[in-house]
């Protein structure tokens, strides 16, 4: 792996943070917030003409053909930015299901859409046991004609309220499959839920016996477990690619902040104390870095330690993100968590990623168990 970033990676860095900073300031994120629909149409369209949203589909798919590592800098901007806005869900969550076990006529259809920007995904993974583990899934689909009836309960489906499509995975006779179901169809109950971010959006979605045709079933029947999986290990480092970006923001802001703010006549940069803290933040985001850039590079690559790599990475930027927001509040002092101060947009940004896709002790038992099969063979 190199680790330094090539000149086109760094071109697609810096024009997405350029674009971002222009249309994504924070008092849009906070429009946002009490907008019925909670992003902006207009920035939508924009980054399907800058070809954000088809970055990792095929070009054939109308996609630039470009691997997690490169996906990974756009979602550490989006945090960096609080992007309020169902990117994450329509390509990493809809978009990459698909492409990972979606049919030639699934792949057909849906990740031109959502890279032209005609089309929103998502995908309704967590139920009431809050369970990442695909086995745990207790959501049913039982066989009706050439299709399949579904019946059960989702929790925190992101971005559902705007979605043309959202994979399901249910248990079948056959065992746990995944369907790609339509949240406005008869049967399906969207209700909003109200998180600490509020820049983010989720829904309960409430499947009431919902018709879906033959050819709405990814991959075969029974066989999901192993799709779901893949999918969980690229949403953790994508996820944590956000966290990494909300880390970063926190920290310049608060070097900004302590390069000009006095205390007894003094900078409080000067003081031993703010240093030492400021130095923690910086190697702990360092250190996300790191875990966030591998990650990705070994589930582009195949490498072999790509699962743990991807374990290894959530379990450490949950924690630790969480504290550089958190550490970035106590050096601004009572400034740092008032609602006028923008600070706590990336605060909550961290915060609401931390237990999802898998939180640091889920993570942590993957890793576990990962040695364990791997001394048994």
């Amino acid at each position: 792996m190199n680790f330094s970033f090539s000149e086109d990676q760094v071109l697609l860095r810096n024009s997405v943070r350029a674009a971002l900073d222009e249309q994504c300031t924070p008092a849009h994120v906070r429009a946002m917030a009490d907008d019925a629909r909670g992003y902006s149409e207009t920035l939508w369209s924009e980054m399907a003409k800058l070809g954000w949203l088809g970055l990792p589909f095929a070009e054939e798919q109308g996609g630039a053909g470009l691997g997690l590592v490169e996906l990974a800098l756009v979602l550490e901007e989006m945090g960096r930015a609080a992007y309020p806005g169902p990117y994450f869900a329509s390509v990493v969550l809809g978009g990459l299901g698909i492409q990972l076990g979606g049919s030639a006529a699934q792949q057909e259809r849906w990740p031109p859409a959502i890279a032209s920007g005609q089309a929103r995904a998502s995908a309704a993974l967590l139920e009431d046991a809050l369970d990442w583990d695909p086995a745990s899934t207790t959501a049913t689909a039982t066989k009706a004609g050439d299709g399949w009836r579904l019946s059960g309960l989702k929790r925190f489906v992101p971005w559902a309220h705007v979605a043309d499509v959202v994979l399901v995975p249910a248990r079948a006779p056959e065992g746990v499959s995944l369907f790609l179901v339509d949240p406005r169809a008869a049967g399906v109950t969207l209700t909003p839920m109200i998180g600490i971010d509020l820049s983010n959006r989720w829904s309960e979605i409430r499947l009431d016996g919902v018709t879906v045709p033959a050819d709405a079933l990814v991959g075969r029947a029974g066989d999901a477990g192993g799709l779901l999986d893949a999918l969980l290990r690229r949403a953790a480092v994508g996820a944590s690619a956000e966290m990494l970006g909300a880390a970063r923001r926190c920290l310049d802001m608060s070097v900004g902040y302590v390069k000009v703010r006095e205390q007894f006549g003094q900078l409080i940069g000067s003081f031993q104390a703010i240093r030492h803290r400021c130095a923690e933040m910086l190697m702990e985001v360092e250190n996300c870095h790191s875990a966030v850039y591998y990650a990705a590079w070994a589930l582009t690559a195949g490498a072999g330690d790509a699962s743990a790599a991807a374990s290894i990475c959530k379990s450490y930027v949950s924690e630790a993100a969480r504290k550089v927001c958190g550490d970035a509040i106590q050096v601004h002092g009572g400034i740092g968590f008032t609602w006028e101060y923008d600070l706590h947009l990336y605060f909550k940004r961290a915060k609401a990623l931390e237990p999802l896709y898998g939180d640091a002790a889920h993570h942590r038992e993957q890793i576990v168990r990962g040695q364990v099969l791997h001394s048994d063979k």
